[in-house]
């Protein structure tokens, strides 16, 4: 028996038959386009699921069910899709429309929610029962295990990590509040702010950098501060800190026994989480004389929301 695991992002969606034991079998995918209204992706991903089962040649009564990794808030008994502000999908029937068009049962998850539950159950977080998972992409994702269990919040809207504040009345951040951690330590955050600092700073290395990638994204800081430019370091240095503000929130209200990394900042490895050590050390974890709180990057990569999705029905 197996599960189709999907993993709905920003710009594309990717799904795969999971196995109980945490393995990924073939994996398709779909672009998002943002020109579509939420019915047409739905309807689409409902092509692309049937179209796989037929391509993989499985049989419907060997298939436990759909997982859905979605970023946003929704109500995981209802199954419907509240807000997902970077999806702008709003009060969606994503299960009925699912279980329609697929003939399986299926079950959502917040995205960040489904990676944490991967990477606990298969990946870097499985040796600890208490864990928390923070995704670094387009947004800040979160993800809390407790005793071993997925820890939702009343109707599944809790668990939202990237929209607890850091600096009042700061940056304003896509789901209407000003200065949550996802406006100062996502991807998208840090673009915004290497394409400020580039401007103020035509001699910095980020342009170079920039120009080698063809584009500003979320490396060009790092990238910049390895060559020593001082642009570079600052970049990174802020980033450290309103990132590690965010984790000693967490380290504080949760106590882990360990806070896993995964998106593509998270790539960046030691590079940042010596940084990030260096900053908790400095700080004593917020106060003294407590456990500490192992800090890893994801085992399973961007499989960790295929595999946590999948394994809502395990």
């Amino acid at each position: 028996m197996i599960s189709i695991g999907i993993d709905i992002g920003g710009t594309s969606i990717k799904g795969a038959g999971i196995t109980k034991e945490g393995k990924v079998l073939e994996v398709f995918s779909l672009p998002v386009d943002k020109q579509d209204n939420q019915e047409t992706t739905i309807n689409k991903l409902i092509d692309a699921v049937n179209n796989y089962i037929k391509e993989q040649g499985f049989k419907k009564e060997e298939i436990l069910g759909i997982g859905l990794g979605v970023p946003g808030v929704m109500d995981t008994k209802a199954g419907v899709i509240t807000y997902s502000n970077n999806l702008q999908w709003y009060e969606l029937p994503i299960v009925e429309m699912m279980e329609k068009g697929t003939g399986l049962k299926v079950k959502i998850t917040n995205d960040a929610n489904a990676a944490a539950l991967g990477e606990g159950r298969y990946g870097a977080g499985k040796k600890y029962k208490n864990i928390i998972m923070v995704t670094l992409g387009t947004g800040v994702g979160g993800g809390i295990i407790i005793d071993g269990k997925l820890f939702e919040g009343n109707l599944g809207k809790g668990a939202e990590l990237g929209h607890t504040v850091v600096v009042i009345d700061g940056e304003q951040c896509s789901c209407g509040r000003k200065g949550c951690l996802e406006a100062y330590a996502s991807a998208t955050a840090l673009i915004r702010d290497t394409k400020r600092a580039m401007e103020q700073h035509k001699e910095s290395k980020c342009w170079e950098i920039a120009e080698k990638l063809g584009k500003v994204d979320a490396r060009v800081a790092f990238e910049a501060d390895r060559l020593g430019d001082p642009v570079g370091h600052q970049l990174v240095e802020n980033y450290v800190k309103y990132l590690g503000e965010g984790l000693l929130n967490y380290f504080n209200i949760f106590r882990p026994e360990a806070v896993i990394l995964s998106g593509g900042i998270a790539n960046e490895g030691e590079y940042l989480l010596s940084r990030l050590r260096k900053y908790f050390e400095e700080r004593n974890y917020g106060f003294q004389g407590t456990p500490k709180v192992e800090l890893l990057v994801s085992e399973l990569g961007y499989d960790s929301g295929k595999i946590g999705a999948g394994a809502l029905f395990f």
